[in-house]
């Protein structure tokens, strides 16, 4: 028997309403990667600064914490669908507003950063509900299937959106970047609005009550707790997006094609793992994945910033690319399938404060370690932090260690 399997799309074949739902995410995606390359180039050309191109990720991550909050104590308790269609009502809104910008060529970085803070708050806010909305949409066998699907498409836009924004701004300007954000977000309406209302009721808690009980819930369960905090540790410890445009200038000249190159090499190994996800997915031992996909990670980064070949460093990235889809598509496994399902907005919002809010704060940490040392040294020094943590997480938590797909009674 051969021991790779392909990428299930069985999901999108046989359920007419996951494919919508898949196709305006997968939309989302896309517009999502056109707007983080369009701020992170602009700041640089603004600014030149490593710490201000950091300081994009701390300041994305505040709205990413608090709205992503918000947003799962609702998806427990008000209709799904009506609030991935209000959060990407809101996505649209700025998405005009950067554009806006753009072509009125304010050239303020405070600016800059406030309405990037708020589009991503919009965004935060639907992200639980339409995490939710896979195990509501199929069933627990094919959860796992609808994930990799889920993280495929936004691969597919990690490797196509750097590269086509790097292309649209050689030839428009940053506004084309924006532009065709908006166009995106606009697009996704379509496979958004066909889905089916899915409302949780949950008890009668203050909002205070419900977060803390939510929290609780993942403390108390190790594969959970210990799953988040792999996580945790990988992105706010070796995140090296922040120091692209310094090692772009250092390595290849600073153009932005080659700045989209970086993130296309991750996304690039992000596909190639993704093409392989049945070998992932139908894997009972989900958690020792994501710990051994984590180290990869940590190790990857590590040497892409020793080495001193610029392609090398790309190859790296590749490899970086494909441990973090591997490690994302297990965990997003292990934290659906270790909850109630009146508990999943709560669970999922952790997940997306981790998910999302972590890799931005991670990249501030990798500006500001970038102030003090050359961007290559920076991001092996993030690499062998993740090393380190990751390893003292897996044999303080065997519990991940031992998390089994095959076991309803993992369910919390």
């Amino acid at each position: 028997m051969n021991p790779f399997r392909l990428l299930d799309i069985g999901p999108l074949r046989g359920d007419p309403t996951f494919r919508r739902f898949w196709t305006g995410t997968s939309l989302q995606a896309l517009a999502g990667q056109l707007s983080a390359f369009a701020v992170l180039y602009q700041m640089w050309e603004m600014t030149h600064s490593s710490l201000m191109t950091g300081m994009v990720g701390l300041t994305l991550a505040v709205p990413m914490v608090a709205f992503g909050l918000w947003g799962g104590l609702l998806a427990d308790t008000r209709d799904k669908r009506g609030l991935i269609l209000l959060a990407n009502v809101g996505a649209v809104f700025f998405a005009l507003c950067l554009l806006v910008q753009a072509l009125m060529e304010f050239n303020s970085p405070a600016l800059l950063l406030g309405l990037a803070a708020a589009q991503a708050g919009s965004i935060a806010i639907g992200v639980p509900s339409r995490k939710a909305m896979i195990p509501d949409l199929l069933p627990r066998e094919k959860v796992s299937a609808g994930i990799a699907l889920s993280y495929a498409s936004f691969q597919a836009a990690m490797l196509g959106g750097p590269a086509l924004a790097g292309i649209v701004s050689a030839i428009w300007g940053v506004a084309g970047c924006y532009a065709a954000e908006t166009i995106a977000f606009l697009l996704a309406f379509r496979g958004l609005a066909a889905l089916p209302s899915k409302q949780t009721h949950g008890s009668g808690d203050s909002g205070k009550g419900r977060l803390v009980a939510g929290f609780r819930a993942i403390w108390k369960k190790p594969p959970l707790r210990g799953s988040l905090l792999t996580d945790l540790a990988a992105m706010m410890l070796a995140m090296p997006i922040a120091l692209f445009p310094a090692l772009n200038e250092a390595r290849f000249g600073g153009t932005p094609e080659t700045l989209g190159l970086f993130l296309s090499a991750m996304a690039a190994g992000g596909i190639a793992a993704t093409l392989l996800s049945g070998t992932i997915t139908s894997h009972p031992r989900q958690g020792a994945l994501q710990l051994g996909a984590a180290l990869t990670w940590g190790l990857s980064l590590a040497v892409a910033g020793l080495t001193g070949s610029g392609w090398v460093m790309l190859a790296c990235l590749a490899l970086a690319g494909a441990a973090d889809t591997v490690a994302v598509m297990t965990r997003g496994t292990v934290v659906q399938l270790s909850c109630k399902p009146e508990m999943r907005g709560r669970v999922l919002a952790a997940e997306q404060i981790v998910g999302a809010a972590a890799p931005q704060i991670g990249n501030f940490r990798a500006g500001l370690m970038a102030t003090a040392l050359p961007p290559g040294a920076a991001l092996a020094c993030g690499g062998a932090l993740c090393i380190f943590a990751v390893a003292a997480i897996a044999f303080s938590h065997l519990g991940l260690m031992r998390f089994r797909t095959t076991e309803p009674s993992s369910v919390t």
